[in-house]
């Protein structure tokens, strides 16, 4: 039965990266060298067990001190790994360590010496109560159909009144987020929406659409309303050619009218695509997916809704968004098609409300932005 020995070494390791990888050379067959391990150590000033001491670590002077080369030489550098390096501060409370370093532990860790039996032997291992302290310095990598939901989760605010606003000033500070978004709708003009299963298609293009409206008020931030972006002579962007899809270059408007209304043909439409304005139905704090679009469309209505932006008694008289009067066709054609439509997603609270009402008395819809004050 082998036995793998491990003795408690007080060490003081402080690596340099450049240092670490000079130092840490292979064997010319490409494998690790327990004794270039050793002479790393030593080069950096640190005790190691003298040959009386590894002789009774290492049974025999015989043994082969190859290691697989699993722990190259480069390995530090190809992982994009910086070493701390040596401090002379002392932490009173911890004491003075060995070595020329009195740089204390921050916390309990293995750094591995490595020999290898001839035959196959496991390898032995030192065990040390300083760490080799390695920082991983791995940039965050999302995918480019994340990068939407990342920018929703981080600019996004609920507020308690149900509005949903966001930081367009926020954005246009941050040149990483906003080369993010620009890196996310690049990504989606490179997509095939012809392609895509109906869900597919439509989170699709409301994810495009909200994603471009986004772009665009912030690139213009500070503005008080998005009508005062203009297409031309246009109040809005909505006219301006932005992205080319399929070969097909296209507006706002030719996403939204052209589209999404005709093709999915469904009211709920309106609820998934957002023009900035508080008056809107409100931007999806998450990025739009096909798995679970019934359900998450229904919460939308109802979310509107039952707000006093889509439905409100004012002196007991029903206003209600302009949306309804703007796209009456797609609820139903008249008022009783649309007063249909709100009493379907109504809570009980507004059904009651709407009990016994023919008509809409009052159109109504906010423009400005829907950023924080």
């Amino acid at each position: 039965m082998r036995t793998t020995l491990l003795t408690v070494l007080t060490l003081t390791v402080g690596l340099t990266a450049s240092g670490a990888c000079a130092q840490a050379t292979t064997s010319s067959d490409g494998a690790w060298s327990a004794d270039s391990g050793a002479s790393l150590f030593q080069s950096l000033g640190i005790s190691l067990p003298n040959q009386e001491a590894r002789s009774q670590i290492l049974p025999s002077s015989s043994y082969s001190t190859s290691y697989p080369s699993n722990f190259p030489a480069n390995f530090l550098a190809a992982r994009n790994l910086s070493v701390s390096p040596p401090s002379t501060d002392r932490d009173p409370a911890l004491g003075k360590m060995a070595g020329p370093s009195s740089a204390p532990p921050p916390s309990a860790s293995f750094v591995p010496q490595i020999a290898q039996k001839g035959g196959g032997a496991d390898p032995v291992l030192v065990e040390q109560s300083q760490p080799l302290i390695i920082k991983m310095e791995v940039p965050m990598k999302i995918p480019k159909s994340g990068y939407w939901g990342n920018i929703l989760g981080h600019y996004t605010i609920s507020n308690s009144d149900g509005l949903t606003q966001f930081d367009y000033a926020a954005l246009k500070a941050s040149k990483t987020d906003t080369a993010m978004l620009a890196n996310y709708v690049g990504h989606l003009t490179t997509q095939k929406p012809s392609n895509m299963s109906s869900a597919e298609a439509m989170a699709y293009w409301a994810n495009l659409y909200n994603a471009l409206t986004v772009q665009v008020v912030a690139e213009n931030y500070p503005v008080t309303s998005i009508r005062k972006i203009k297409s031309g002579f246009r109040a809005g962007p909505w006219k301006r050619t932005l992205v080319t899809v399929e070969g097909k270059e296209l507006s706002l408007d030719n996403i939204e009218h052209d589209i999404m209304r005709p093709t999915f043909n469904t009211p709920l439409v309106h609820y998934m695509v957002n023009c900035a304005s508080i008056g809107c139905p409100n931007l999806n704090t998450e990025a739009w997916q096909s798995v679970g679009l019934e359900g998450e469309l229904d919460m939308a209505a109802r979310a509107y809704i039952n707000s006093p932006r889509g439905v409100a008694i004012v002196k007991g008289r029903l206003q209600v968004s302009s949306i309804y009067k703007w796209f009456e066709k797609d609820f139903g054609g008249n008022q009783a098609g649309v007063l249909t439509h709100l009493r379907k997603y109504a809570n009980d609270d507004l059904l009651a409300k709407l009990e016994g009402r023919s008509k809409i008395d009052k159109y109504a819809y906010d423009w400005g932005v829907n950023a924080p004050k």
